[in-house]
């Protein structure tokens, strides 16, 4: 098989499933990593055969994008702010609009970084913490999740990018181990916010293979994650300090009375590109 004709039997058999614009984008993507090639090269190079190595590659690799699995997960990477991330079915595959709350932290602490410290709370890849840390090289960065596997996986990630950031493992809402946590200045959190009757219709790809634990909430408490970083900020943020979240696009005021019913003073939602609203920013 060719170049150029593995290359269209991607496309043929992932049309069905995800539409022929982003199924070219996954044959590219895929035929970039079993040959190490870029798009350009080869084109150029659209008629030389697969080598034996790399039709296996190329046959497990369909196999396992025709059982649903996302891409991310079976190439075992993804991307975000520019740099690659591994990730596997223990984290959430990062997502755009994840990207603008990371750079709205950027904005506020790029010219006062000295001294300040950041916690970010329910890591999963880890790639809120290390992209973060990779420009904000003054800043103490920390990071926790719930889940042994994830913090495994964020620890090679931040190795990899060359960023010092210290992980630990942590249930946020088990409040009886908040009073021997350090004090922040920054509180970080992209939560579980998804309601668990959501998943019906949600697309297979996400309900199948991404965890459960980092996109459920219970339907009766949907805002349960916000409750307690809200709490935890009050007792935890230094004076001037501040919480960032993303939140679920149908719940931007809900979540913008939990901060104000802890007592935070100044609070602040934003949409994202897509025009739903994604984040808020609370201080007190």
């Amino acid at each position: 098989m060719t170049f150029s004709s593995a290359f269209y039997l991607l496309k043929q058999e992932m049309t069905p499933r995800y539409g022929e614009q982003e199924s070219v984008a996954i044959a590219h993507e895929v035929m970039e990593d079993i040959t190490k090639l870029s798009k350009i090269d080869r084109l150029m190079l659209k008629d030389q055969a697969l080598n034996p190595t790399q039709q296996n590659e190329l046959d497990f690799i369909l196999d396992e994008l025709l059982s649903g699995k996302p891409l991310q997960y079976v190439l075992g990477k993804s991307w975000f702010m520019g740099r690659e991330f591994g990730v596997n079915e223990q984290v959430l595959i990062p997502r755009p609009e994840t990207e603008e709350l990371v750079i709205w932290i950027l904005n506020e602490l790029q010219q006062n970084q000295a001294g300040k410290s950041l916690l970010d709370i329910g890591t999963g890849s880890g790639c809120i913490p290390v992209s973060l840390k990779a420009e904000l090289t003054e800043v103490s960065v920390e990071a926790c999740d719930i889940s042994a596997g994830a913090l495994e996986l964020a620890q090679e990630n931040a190795r990899k990018a060359g960023t010092e950031i210290s992980f630990f493992r942590r249930d946020i809402l088990d409040t009886r181990l908040w009073p021997g946590m350090k004090e922040y200045d920054v509180l970080v959190s992209n939560p579980p916010y998804i309601p668990a009757t959501e998943a019906a219709s949600m697309e297979e790809h996400v309900t199948l293979f991404e965890p459960h634990q980092a996109l459920f909430v219970p339907d009766q408490d949907p805002l349960v994650f916000y409750k307690a970083v809200a709490a935890l900020g009050r007792l935890k943020l230094k004076p001037g300090g501040a919480v960032f979240c993303e939140i679920h696009r149908d719940f931007p005021e809900a979540t913008k009375a939990v901060f104000a019913d802890a007592g935070y003073t100044h609070i602040e939602l934003r949409k994202d590109m897509q025009d739903n609203w994604r984040m808020i920013r609370a201080s007190f």
